[in-house]
Parts: C-alpha cells; sequence; structure tokens
C-alpha cells in the first residue's frame, strides 16, 4: 500500500518509435505489359524491394493476382537482339486503382510491353502526372517509347534501345548514344538502353528517391 502523501509511480514510458518508422515506406509504381522483358521486370523490382520500398506493378486491364507473360531479349552477335519467352510475373495491383499521388517514382520496363502500353491512354496520363509532379520516372530498352507517347521528351535527353534512338530524336528529345551497361539522368527522367545498364540505371534512380547507400 502507498505510503500517505507519497508521490504516485510515474507511468512507463513507451519506447520512442525509430525514425525508420515514423518515416512512411516510400512506394514505386511499375507499368508493364505482356512480354515486359524479364530481367528489365524481375531484377529491378526485386532490388528496390530489398532496399525497403514498397513496389507496386500493374497493367492495363489486370488487377493484383494476374499474371504477365515475360520475354528474355539477349545480345548473341545477331543485327539485333533475340527474344525467348521468360517467366510469369505476378501483378499486385488493380491498374484501375492506380492513382499517382500516392508514389514517389515510376519504372517502365522495356520488352514488347511498351510498344502497346502506350496505347492505352490511362497509362500516357499516369506518365504525364509523374512528369508534372517532377517525380522520378526510369524507361529501360523499350520503355522510353511510352515516354515518346506521352509527350515528355521534348528538349530532354534520353537513351533508349539503339533501335528506339529515332522515336526519341522524332519527340524532340536528344538520344543519348552511350554503351548498353550506363544510363543517363536528366532531371526526373532516368534511362538507359537495356537490362546490362541495372547497377547504372538503379542507382541513379534511387539518389533521385533521396536515397543514400553505403557500405
Amino acid at each position: 500500500m502507498a505510503k500517505a502523501g507519497a508521490k504516485p509511480a510515474a507511468a512507463a514510458k513507451k519506447p520512442a518509435p525509430k525514425a525508420a518508422e515514423k518515416a512512411q515506406v516510400k512506394r514505386i509504381l511499375f507499368l508493364v505489359g505482356d512480354y515486359v522483358e524479364d530481367y528489365e521486370v524481375m531484377v529491378p523490382f526485386q532490388a528496390l524491394l530489398m532496399l525497403g520500398y514498397q513496389v507496386d506493378a500493374a497493367c492495363p486491364d489486370k488487377t493484383a493476382g494476374d499474371i504477365v507473360r515475360t520475354s528474355i531479349h539477349d545480345f548473341e552477335g545477331d543485327q539485333t537482339y533475340s527474344e525467348k519467352r521468360g517467366h510469369n510475373f505476378s501483378l499486385n495491383k488493380d491498374f484501375a486503382k492506380i492513382n499517382a499521388a500516392d508514389y514517389a517514382g515510376l519504372v517502365i520496363p522495356g520488352g514488347r510491353a511498351p510498344e502497346y502500353i502506350r496505347l492505352n491512354t490511362r497509362v500516357i496520363e499516369i506518365v504525364r502526372q509523374f512528369n508534372a509532379a517532377k517525380k522520378p520516372i526510369a524507361a529501360i530498352c523499350h520503355g522510353p517509347l511510352v515516354l515518346v507517347t506521352a509527350g515528355v521528351l521534348k528538349g530532354r535527353t534520353s537513351a533508349a534501345y539503339p533501335a528506339c534512338g529515332p522515336d526519341v530524336t522524332c519527340a524532340g528529345g536528344a538520344y543519348a548514344e552511350i554503351a548498353l551497361d550506363k544510363a543517363v539522368t536528366d532531371g526526373n527522367l532516368v534511362t538507359a538502353p537495356a537490362w546490362p545498364a541495372h547497377p547504372d540505371w538503379l542507382a541513379q534512380f534511387v539518389a533521385l528517391l533521396g536515397a543514400k547507400i553505403s557500405i
């Protein structure tokens, strides 16, 4: 029993939440479609998850739990890349529920998908919303074809798969003729010619997102 006049015991303090727990997890959106390039969707998707981002992948006319089929593009000494059937990649976001304001950055992988998802007016609207807000956008290989259609490359420098270089130029952009394992940043845009550039474009992209990574 407490003695008369004794001060009540102080309530136990709850441990303060860690800074990392206080901060809201940044979300990244991937826009994909059937026959997206296998490495260009799977490797960055997993790498960004590893860094702690929430990564959502969506495809026009599909919902979370659906899959897209991927293709594997390789460089085997021919005049252009070879193409083989890849894995099934699971989507985790309903396309119809995308709100660009919820995301810190956008990734558009290459492969066959950019050739036709750019025909979807909502895809183009989403890209324009990200660009208008100056949020980081990464487009790889054939991915810049979506940027071309969105009209965001005028006066900008962009890499792309070499066969897409003329599209960049026709859209009023400056085509960056760089090695396949390199990337280029112009403002909020990070672009690269193909999957060998993953280490370079991912580093540039997360830098735009404000990440600081050291070992």
